[in-house]
């Protein structure tokens, strides 16, 4: 445990805490927990009241003031928006008599994107330290407003196991991510993947690109008119799949804006008219895929504006990494293999944690199978002997 003396402050705004002071605890690896998103987010009014997601962000002091440690928090009186899914842990509490709801949320609003949650400045000296101290005060938190429990989702693996050490209890579950094996060009990604899948993946992108023009943009090259359309293609996604549209508006432009380089947008045009858009956000060596729409249904225009066009721009960029959001086992056979992630859950009833507990230890034996037997059987990637 860190030695120093703390002091733990929550703030029902991100404003409240500097940017300069939060993002020297964030760091500049990925955007989502950088002020400026996390602003964005607020200050649009995407959450808030509104969709209940109640800021409550956790900040930590050193006896001269200064902040040394912090973490995004919300209250929250749902499960919605997480994409880690605990209904069924609230719909048993309730059921014998609990309240699940209110808890705590330490996360990313409606953002399936892994990544730090337990944030230190960069030049502590004791960071391990200081993220045990960050652990220990949700704890210390949830316990003094008397709420049910805590969630860090999409953490880090280092994260989960020192969590994991504090008593909290550690779950997985599985993504699909594309490796940048140090590719020249997409022709050489393809020259790793077996015979039938290079052939197959030629044709989407063929078909996907027939009759438009697709560009990617980034930073100061997305205009308020294309965030204006891209606000109706993200509508029409929500609409049609029949989730919540938490985000506003208001948020696009104001993402774009606070972000700049680090949003790149790939837009697709047909006879001079837009018809579909990819928002992705650029960190240090990750492009993350986020929300895409579009008013034409087009053969594989999907994969081609999400999954290909994002490894293009990953290739040239020279990323490691392209994260293509939630779910989604047709991406193995498009290059994105399988990949654990992380949440840890820390429950106040003991009934109730042992119950949780006992699940999540067999959840975890799956899920491990499961990446396991996807990696092996699903590889588009070809094999010693194949050509």
């Amino acid at each position: 445990m860190h030695g120093m003396p703390l002091t733990l402050s929550l703030h029902p705004a991100i404003a409240e805490i500097a940017a300069a002071d939060w993002d020297a605890c964030a760091g500049a690896d990925n955007p989502f927990v950088s002020h400026a998103f996390l602003s964005a987010v607020e200050d649009s009014g995407s959450a808030g009241e509104r969709t209940g997601w109640l800021p409550q962000h956790a900040a930590l002091r050193d006896g001269t003031g200064r902040l040394v440690a912090c973490a995004p928090l919300y209250a929250k009186s749902h499960s919605y928006g997480e994409y880690v899914f605990d209904h069924a842990w609230a719909d048993a509490f309730e059921r014998a008599g609990g309240s699940y709801y209110p808890k705590l949320q330490c996360a990313v609003p409606f953002s399936p994107v892994p990544g730090p949650r337990l944030l230190v400045r960069h030049d502590a000296a004791d960071a391990p330290g200081l993220r045990g101290a960050v652990g220990a005060a949700l704890v210390q938190a949830a316990e003094a407003l008397k709420l049910s429990s805590v969630h860090a989702t999409f953490c880090t693996e280092a994260e989960w196991n020192a969590l994991g050490g504090q008593g909290w209890l550690k779950r997985t579950n599985v993504q699909f991510h594309w490796r940048n094996e140090g590719y020249a060009t997409f022709d050489d990604f393809l020259g790793a993947l077996a015979s039938r899948k290079r052939k197959a993946i030629r044709k989407e992108r063929e078909r996907a690109a027939e009759g438009l023009v697709i560009r990617t943009l980034r930073g100061a090259e997305i205009t308020a008119a294309h965030w204006a359309q891209f606000f109706r293609f993200y509508r029409a996604t929500t609409d049609r799949k029949w989730g919540q549209a938490y985000l506003t508006r208001a948020f696009f432009p104001l993402l774009g804006e606070r972000l700049g380089d680090r949003v790149v947008l790939v837009w697709a045009e047909k006879d001079g008219h837009p018809v579909a858009a990819a928002l992705n956000l650029v960190g240090t060596d990750t492009l993350y895929g986020r929300n895409w729409g579009a008013s034409i249904d087009q053969p594989f225009l999907h994969f081609e504006m999400c999954y290909y066009r994002a490894i293009d721009f990953a290739i040239e960029q020279k990323l490691a990494r392209v994260e293509a959001g939630a779910q989604g086992q047709h991406k193995i056979s498009r290059g994105y293999l399988p990949v654990p992630t992380y949440s840890a859950h820390w429950i106040a009833h003991p009934g109730l944690r042992r119950a949780v507990a006992d699940f999540l230890d067999r959840e975890r034996a799956a899920i491990a199978e499961e990446i396991a037997a996807l990696a092996e059987e699903a590889s588009p990637f070809r094999k010693a002997n194949e050509v």
